[in-house]
Order: C-alpha cells, then structure tokens, then sequence
C-alpha cells in the first residue's frame, strides 16, 4: 500500500488562507515559497522507522471552535490540567483553530509580556514575530514535514518576555483538537530576553480514536543572554492522529532552557527535541516520559549540541512499551571543537510490559573537543521479577505491583513538570495507558 502525498491546498488556497488572517506579506511569501517546496523535499528519515506510508498530508485544514465564557464549561478531561482551588492566570485555550479562552496577568502585561495566538502576534507584533520565525532554530526547507508546516499553518501561540522579567507564575496553553478530522499545524514561539524567566506548560488533547488526521507542530524556544525558560508539555494525541512534532532551542551566553516532555500519544508519532547550546556557560536539561500500546510506531530524539565553552547539557529518557507498541529512543550528545570545559551526559531506559513490545535505545555522543567530559548510559529491559517478588511477598498483586514498578520507573522525569495540576494529569494518563 502506498500513500498519497500530493498535498491537497493550492497556491490560491494558501493565498486566500493567509489574506482571511491579515498576515503581513513577508508571511504569505514565506507560505507561499514553503509550499512549492513541498513536492520536491523529502520526508526527513528517523532511525530505524519508516515513516514513508505515514499519513502527513491528507487531511481536514480548518474547523472553528466556540468561544468558552468560564473553565467550567470545560469537559472534565481538560479541566484535569487545572487545580480547582488555583486556577490558572495566565492561560490561553485553542479549540480547534479558535483562540476560546485567553487570560493574562494585568502586571505581567504592563511589563511588556506578551501571550497570545500566533495570527494576533503576525498582526499585533509583526517585527518581532519576523525577527525569530523559523530562523535561528528550524528552517523552512528542511525537509517535507517543516514546508509543509511552513505552508499551512493554521494554529498556534507566541511568548515573549522583555529584559530582566522574570514570570513566577506559569504561562499555560492547552490545543484541543476537538474536531475528530482537522489537523494541528500548531507553531510554538517563546522568546526570552535577557536577564529574563519563564515557565511555559503547553497540553495537546484529541478523541479521534477512529478518524485519521495529523499534527504537525512545530516549537522554537529562544533565549537569550542569562535567560531561563522551563518548558513543560503533555502531549495526548488520540490513536486516529499521525503525529511530527519537533521541539528545538537555542540558549544564548549563560541561558538555560529546560524541558519536562510527557510523550502520551496513542498514534504514530515523530519526535525531535533539540537544543543548540550556542552562548558559553549555557545549559539545557531534556527529560522525555513515554508509554507506548497497542500497535503504535514512535520515534524519539533528543539531541543537544553544544558550541559555547563551559556548557552543560542532561538527556534523561524513560519509555515504558506495552502490547505490541515499537519505540525507537536516540539521545544525541555533540560538543563542537572550541566548546572546551563542556559537559554531555544522557541516560535512556526502556521498560517492555508484554512479548510483542520492542524497545531500542541509542545513546550516541559525538565529540569534536578534547577539554570536556563526557558519558552515557542505556538499558532495554522487562520488569525485575525481583521487584515484582518483593512487593507481591508483602501481598500486593502481580498487576499491582507492575503498576507501582512502572509508577515509579517513570517518576524521575514527570517530577520535572512544573506544574502540580499537569504532572497530577500526566499520571492520570500514565495510569490509563497502563491499565
């Protein structure tokens, strides 16, 4: 069997599309020219998976979303990623493609901070949205999946936050994907200015359990001299959606981006998480949580590159397969020549429930430099019968005690999520794949 990958939107589509937004011309051109990249590009070629049946192109563009006068109207699995005793400040809800909730701080707001959809930003704050919009840390034509991004965007939000800021309550964005056949072509822009800091937690929601559709996203965090940027996400695509996401950073002098990543979808997914350590002194933390079921095909790379001496740089990866799920994990270390008194340590570690479930992990560093330290560590494995012993002797069931085993394995990396009411959903999702 093979797959169409004749994309279905044509230039007066796209034309039409970005004239209905008010999106500045510099921002019709770049759609434009990503699109007639489309056809000669190719799909970008993870490790060990074959991606070329995939659907990427085949889908519904657009669906409008109701507007939502309190959060709880919500249905309960989106008020999960709320504590009802502290509701959210600053949080931003697109259903669909519709911005249906959206709140900021007043004090955040007169301090310049900016949190907002990505069609408001193209309209409201064009030149600084042209300044960073697939430049430093994704390009256009990459590769397929990033043009045909490029071409129809139709989702998304923009951060920004000026010099010597600093934002302790977390900026939370929630995608809803309630249409069970329109597509995701989400892009993510947070930018932190200097001497700046943020905590952002996005959530991505769908039900289409039977319809096929995709989400294409796209993430670039920027930040900039002595900056700091957490960044959480809970991704929970359904079973029906063909998921690329692709989450990138660029850390300038003495900047730190962190990321707490909980991987939860239920379809065939494409994931890249990486980080350019360009400024000395700068680090980055990359945690990534998955549980895979069912017959679902995933693809995970974390990889961080380090150019700025004195760099730091943590790769911490945890999978748990089940059924029949295949999981292909590769942690990427590279420290270029010049980046001398850096470190790169990665641990990846996969846990096979059932016979049928495969797991690989790659740990891989690339060294260039001779002043640095460096190291790896990677294990694929099932559960200890020891451990399932132990806690059965002390009268706890086999399938309890898996719970507890898996429970736990996976806790050093959803412990990092920033948020208590997302790390409190994410175990509920943890739990329901389990189960």
């Amino acid at each position: 069997m093979t797959v169409d990958t004749k994309l279905p939107y044509d230039r007066n589509y796209i034309e039409q599309f970005s004239k209905e937004h008010n999106e500045p011309a510099w921002m019709k051109e770049l759609r434009l020219n990503a699109l007639e990249q489309v056809e000669s590009l190719k799909l970008p070629e993870p490790d060990k998976t074959k991606i070329g049946k995939w659907n990427f192109t085949q889908f519904k563009h657009t669906a409008a979303g109701e507007k939502i006068s309190s959060l709880t109207d919500l249905p309960a699995e989106i008020q999960d990623f709320f504590d009802e005793e502290n509701l959210p400040e600053n949080l931003l809800i697109q259903r669909n493609h519709t911005v249906a909730f959206a709140q900021l701080n007043q004090d955040l707001a007169a301090k310049g901070v900016i949190f907002t959809d990505i069609f408001t930003a193209l309209r409201d704050h064009e030149e600084l949205v042209k300044r960073y919009f697939m430049k430093d840390a994704v390009s256009v034509d990459e590769h397929k999946l990033t043009a045909l991004h490029a071409a129809l965007m139709n989702g998304g939000i923009f951060v920004y936050v000026p010099k010597n800021v600093q934002i302790e309550e977390p900026l939370q964005a929630i995608f809803w994907q309630e249409d069970p056949e329109v597509a995701l072509v989400n892009h993510v822009l947070v930018v932190a200015d200097e001497n700046s800091e943020l905590t952002y937690v996005e959530n991505y929601i769908s039900n289409n359990k039977e319809e096929a559709t995709v989400a294409n996203i796209i993430t670039e965090v920027i930040a900039q001299d002595n900056a700091k940027i957490s960044f959480g996400a809970v991704d929970n695509f359904a079973a029906g959606t063909t998921t690329y996401v692709n989450r990138r950073g660029v850390a300038y002098r003495n900047a730190t981006i962190d990321w707490a990543l909980g991987q939860m979808n239920d379809g065939n997914t494409v994931s890249e998480n990486i980080t350019h350590l360009v400024g000395d002194g700068s680090e980055s933390n990359a945690n990534a949580v998955t549980v895979g079921r069912g017959k679902q095909i995933q693809n995970f790379t974390a990889k961080i590159t380090q150019f700025g001496k004195n760099s730091e740089a943590q790769i911490l990866q945890r999978g748990v397969m089940k059924e029949s799920a295949t999981s292909i994990f590769n942690a990427v270390g590279k420290i270029e020549h010049g980046a001398s008194g850096s470190n790169n340590e990665q641990t990846s570690r996969v846990l096979m429930l059932s016979e049928k479930a495969r797991g690989d992990a790659n740990p891989i560093l690339l060294i260039d430099e001779d002043d640095v330290t460096a190291g790896h560590a990677a294990s694929v494995g099932r559960v200890d019968p020891l451990q399932l012993y132990y806690l059965m002797s002390r009268g706890i069931t086999q399938e309890e005690a898996e719970r507890l085993i898996i429970h736990g394995f996976l806790d050093p990396v959803v412990a990092q999520l920033p948020i208590a009411a997302v790390k409190k959903q994410l175990k509920q999702v943890i739990e329901r794949k389990v189960n």
